[in-house]
């Protein structure tokens, strides 16, 4: 695929199109609503990444990863994470055989992480050691037992949920694994049309299932398409800039920035807005993104990945409306932002 011949590139974006509508409707048999928590998930599948979904218990975030692994023809676990859950339970052991003539040997045994989309349930309820078991997988896709390397399949996802209400028996997850998910989406209520909808479906008997609709290696392609798409440098600037501004006391941090925030995204922020606005652009029939396209996957690329300070913590402001402001406080074009002068 090459971006220098344009009937090509339509070609493969038509595709891509298609790939993602198919999955989305699939998903759609069984979700009702939740509109962009099922883009965004969609979106960390197609750009290759990890994502959190954080809501209370009941609206549905288990059954999305769920109906989303029914709709792909990839291998799925689901780990339901405990205060009492061991690394060992997760990535797997070595074991002591016999072999045939005799010796006993180490034998590797794998665990539930060895699939292509594991489900991580309630992750927030493991010990930070257990928790730490998914960090290798998550960025190298390799899970090292006993000196060794084994590689997992690609391609490999974890989906992970969390309730952001109950904190008894909880370990919130460390700011270096939050980093590690492309999006932390925020799972609300359904309206009042939704849940009409979803009584019908299960409280009549009906019993609605997402079926295969793409594989491994078509996800693969669609993963490489996506990086092909062009960004301007003045809109990378842009997403280098709303990423920047987010540093408390750094060259293009807002007010805002200084008073709330303790520690700002890091340069893995940056490239997720970068690789979600290509998903939208896409989507969006073209071949090269916005600077709308950025301000759309702005808030789950980087509400996990910003340290809010003690004021900000007293006030009860939360992340969202924070970086809402941050996001407001920067222009589209870089001559407009004047250097923030610093304290003292």
């Amino acid at each position: 695929m090459s971006t220098t011949e344009p009937a090509t590139m339509e070609v493969h974006a038509e595709e891509f199109r298609t790939a993602y509508q198919r999955v989305k409707a699939e998903i759609a048999k069984v979700i009702v609503g939740h509109d962009e928590i099922v883009h965004g998930v969609l979106t960390c599948l197609f750009v290759g990444g990890h994502a959190l979904l954080e809501g209370v218990p009941g609206l549905g975030k288990t059954l999305l990863v769920r109906t989303l692994a029914d709709s792909l023809s990839l291998d799925f676990n689901r780990i339901q994470f405990t205060p009492d859950l061991m690394p060992a339970d997760i990535i797997g052991t070595n074991i002591v055989m016999e072999a045939p003539d005799g010796r006993r040997v180490f034998e590797f045994q794998r665990g539930p992480l060895f699939s292509q989309i594991v489900l991580a349930d309630e992750i927030n309820r493991a010990t930070p050691k257990t928790q730490s078991a998914l960090l290798e997988a998550m960025q190298e896709h390799s899970v090292t037992v006993g000196g060794h390397i084994h590689k997992l399949k690609e391609p490999f996802f974890v989906m992970a949920t969390q309730n952001p209400i109950e904190q008894e028996g909880t370990y919130p997850l460390p700011e270096a694994q939050l980093d590690r998910f492309l999006f932390k989406l925020v799972v609300g209520y359904s309206t009042r049309d939704e849940l009409n909808v979803i009584l019908d479906r299960t409280t009549r008997g009906e019993r609605p299932q997402a079926e295969p609709v793409i594989d491994g290696a078509t996800l693969i392609r669609m993963q490489a398409l996506v990086r092909q798409v062009i960004v301007a440098p003045h809109v990378q600037d842009y997403a280098i800039r709303l990423g920047l501004a987010t540093h408390p006391e750094g060259q293009f941090a807002p007010p805002v920035t200084n008073q709330y925030i303790r520690w700002g995204s890091s340069p893995r922020g940056v490239q997720t807005l970068v690789l979600a606005a290509k998903v939208r652009a896409l989507l969006d029939g073209r071949y090269n993104i916005s600077f709308e396209d950025l301000r759309r996957v702005y808030l789950p690329a980087l509400r996990h990945r910003v340290l809010l300070n003690f004021e900000a913590q007293a006030e009860g402001i939360g992340s969202d409306e924070i970086l809402l402001k941050v996001l407001a406080a920067v222009p589209e074009k870089a001559e407009e932002s004047a250097p923030v002068a610093k304290a003292g």
